[in-house]
């Protein structure tokens, strides 16, 4: 059974003239680019922890395939601000699984597309557990955590923007949760 133990989030921008290369600039600041990545769905697996970046990294090899939920966006619109978030929604019961959710937007800051991004993470664990749930009642901001009908729910995002490139360049974009087995 594949079941990851750990896993991280990560980030990352490029720019290049070739589309294709400008996703490669990104996954490389990202720092996973020498991995091949398969995505996967949504689920964050039940007892997983989310580890430092350099932590997870230390555990993988190069030209390891390696599971990622990621979200990603490009455009080679001068001026144009692209954005792209993966929201996280880990229940305080370790026994349960948790929800991943990518969020791609334009003219979307950091903040404003990572609130999207957690938003849905936990609407979507919310419909999992099959739980009523409002947004603008169930978030306690002191505490900084999710009341979803009796669930307590840690939620975060991985987000990155970026204004494109003033000459046309592609500019990409890349939010990721990448998993360790």
């Amino acid at each position: 059974m594949l079941l990851p133990k750990s896993a991280f989030a990560t980030k990352g921008v490029g720019k290049h003239k070739e589309k294709l290369t400008s996703f490669e600039m990104a996954l490389r600041d990202a720092k996973i680019a020498e991995f091949n990545l398969v995505r996967v769905s949504s689920i964050f697996p039940p007892g997983c922890k989310l580890v430092p970046r350099s932590l997870g990294l230390r555990r993988l090899k190069s030209g390891q395939v390696v599971y990622v939920v990621m979200s990603e966006n490009a455009t080679n619109e001068p001026h144009r601000l692209v954005a792209s978030s993966v929201g996280i929604a880990i229940p305080k019961k370790s026994n349960h699984y948790g929800y991943l959710s990518e969020h791609h937007g334009y003219g979307q800051t950091d903040s404003f597309a990572g609130d999207y991004a957690e938003d849905l993470a936990a609407y979507m664990l919310a419909t999992i557990l099959g739980v009523e749930f409002d947004p603008d009642k169930s978030y306690d901001e002191q505490k900084d955590i999710w009341k979803i009908s009796g669930h307590t729910v840690r939620t975060m995002n991985v987000t990155q923007s970026a204004v494109g490139d003033k000459n046309g360049l592609w500019t990409t974009v890349i939010a990721a949760v990448v998993f360790v087995l």
